[in-house]
């Protein structure tokens, strides 16, 4: 049995993924940490903060999947759509190629951000520079620790907030670096106007409609590991 280690940045995309799945909770696990099958789903925080001092506590994965929702660049990504590239851009201009994955096709290029994109403006100038469909934080750290111990690595993720969305710089504060999502925080905003209550239930919702993409995915990719 192959086995893929899914790793998320914030535990709402974990706890997500795993009910969606059906994965057991690991016992005694100081961060969202769960296994099922050829499956095992864990955190890394923002930006892959955590993923060092997380990766003792994983089994050895035959295969890398970085998981979770990402920001769409291309203006023809709808909300629930699968991102599935090829190619990683990281923030300093490297090019990761991915693995190819059975039965869930890749295309085109995702890239590798240091900061939440926050307003439409700068998705559309990122994809007007870059060509790339969708935006994320982590991908690119990912990759490279999976290069460094000769394991593939891919990435399934689908898109959360479309390219004509914002994300609040409010709402981005409400997660931790250590990928821990502040439910006040974010109701703390709304209600003091520094964001809106519609935008924070559109992100809850286009995460949601992401995370079952990304889980539908998932899969399909366990049923043939």
């Amino acid at each position: 049995m192959t086995r893929v280690l899914v790793l998320t940045a914030i535990d709402l995309e974990a706890r997500g993924l795993a009910r969606h799945l059906g994965l057991a909770p690991v016992a005694g696990a100081s961060a969202p940490h769960f296994i099922g099958g050829a499956l095992e789903l864990a955190t890394i925080g923002l930006r892959g903060a955590r993923l060092a001092e997380r990766a003792p506590a994983w089994r050895a994965p035959d295969l890398v999947v970085v998981a979770g929702a990402c920001g769409a660049l291309a203006p023809s990504l709808a909300i629930g759509a699968l991102v599935v590239p090829t190619v990683v851009l990281g923030p300093d201009g490297t090019r990761w190629p991915t693995a190819p994955l059975p039965r869930v096709p890749g295309e085109g290029a995702l890239l590798t951000v240091a900061a939440v994109v926050e307003s439409a403006a700068q998705k559309a100038r990122l994809w007007m520079e870059t060509g790339a469909l969708a935006v994320d934080m982590e991908s690119a750290a990912v990759l490279a620790w999976a290069r460094e111990r000769g394991v593939p690595a891919a990435v399934v993720r689908a898109v959360s907030d479309d390219a004509e969305s914002s994300i609040p710089t409010a709402l981005a504060g409400a997660v931790g670096e250590d990928g821990r999502v502040r439910p006040l925080r974010a109701v703390t905003a709304a209600l003091t106007r520094q964001t809106s209550v519609n935008a924070l239930l559109g992100l809850r919702a286009g995460t949601e409609a992401a995370l079952k993409s990304v889980a539908a995915a998932l899969a399909t990719l366990a049923r043939g590991a």
